[in-house]
């Protein structure tokens, strides 16, 4: 199908050229797999990512945790440039892997708030095969480390033209948005309708001023995004110089384990319990001080009956 398009559409991407030099071809594959242990949302969020990368490669899952250079040589087998790596630990904790195989760099994330397609129940949808618009916030020109982020993520979700199983359509956008240190990532559909001729006399000119609307062949066309998912939020921790390895080139300090907080709460939990086994172990010294404890016999004062008439 893919040649037969072509030749009707008269399109070669052999004599591409831009001002005479030859066009750089866009040559990006990514390989997704994930460990074990993963649960079944997480299953299906890699499997809705794998439907919304057409020029993506889906493996089986990886035996090991600790030897992940191993990566490199699965996509070398599957002709793939960039790695997307889901790290399952304890069955609570999701950390996700983003390499430039073979070379690197690499970053790992902890991916939070995951939401599959499936169970938000959005009334949107996108063809299958279909190329996305990456939208970006202005605060990844910030620093040199979100630059390094910005660039990798579109290598992975920019699925480049002519690639395998595309169709030759853009319906959706990602949009990428950095807040409170984390990348919130949204996908939307570009929704187009027509404008009908009761609506724009009924509809103020201050509320069409707020939608975008285009005019084309066949008159005008408003333009909306609804949302379709999956959706997700990534927190940064390491990136790495290496495809999964090599020296730290930046380290979030900000970054809290899960686990940390795990201990953190089950030990606030025993502090409560030590504070009221000590105020039990207070009350019971004072009734022993007292003589009010069974078993400790209370010494005889003066006005007891035995004591009176013995």
């Amino acid at each position: 199908m893919a040649a037969v398009y072509k030749s009707l559409t008269g399109s070669s991407t052999k004599n591409a050229t831009i001002n005479g030099a030859p066009a750089k071809k866009n040559k990006q594959r990514v390989l997704i797999l994930s460990s074990r242990g993963v649960t079944f949302r997480q299953r299906h969020l890699l499997n809705d990512l794998y439907a919304l990368l057409p020029h993506s490669r889906k493996d089986a899952k990886l035996d090991t945790k600790t030897k992940l250079y191993q990566l490199n040589e699965l996509a070398d087998l599957y002709n793939c440039n960039n790695v997307l790596f889901f790290e399952a630990r304890k069955g609570k904790d999701l950390y996700i892997w983003m390499s430039k195989a073979p070379n690197g760099p690499t970053i790992k994330c902890h991916m939070q708030n995951l939401h599959t397609t499936s169970e938000l129940h959005f009334p949107g949808n996108c063809l299958r095969g279909s190329r996305p618009i990456l939208s970006f916030d202005a605060k990844f020109n910030s620093a040199p480390h979100l630059i390094l982020i910005k660039e990798l993520l579109t290598h992975v979700f920019g699925v480049p033209k002519g690639a395998r199983k595309t169709k030759p359509f853009v319906d959706h956008v990602m949009g990428f948005t950095l807040a409170d240190g984390k990348i919130w990532i949204r996908c939307f559909e570009i929704r187009e309708t027509a404008v009908s001729k009761a609506e724009s006399r009924t509809q103020p000119a201050e509320e069409m001023d707020k939608q975008i609307v285009a005019v084309g062949e066949k008159g005008e066309t408003k333009i909306n995004l609804v949302e379709i998912g999956p959706r997700f939020l990534l927190t940064p921790i390491v990136i790495l110089e290496s495809s999964f390895g090599g020296p730290v080139i930046y380290e979030n300090k900000e970054f809290v384990s899960p686990n940390q907080i795990r201990s953190e709460l089950r030990l606030s939990k025993a502090g409560r319990y030590n504070q009221r086994a000590e105020q039990q172990m207070d009350l019971k010294a004072k009734k022993g001080d007292l003589g009010l404890r069974t078993g400790k016999e209370r010494p005889n004062g003066e006005l007891e009956d035995r004591v009176l008439f013995a």
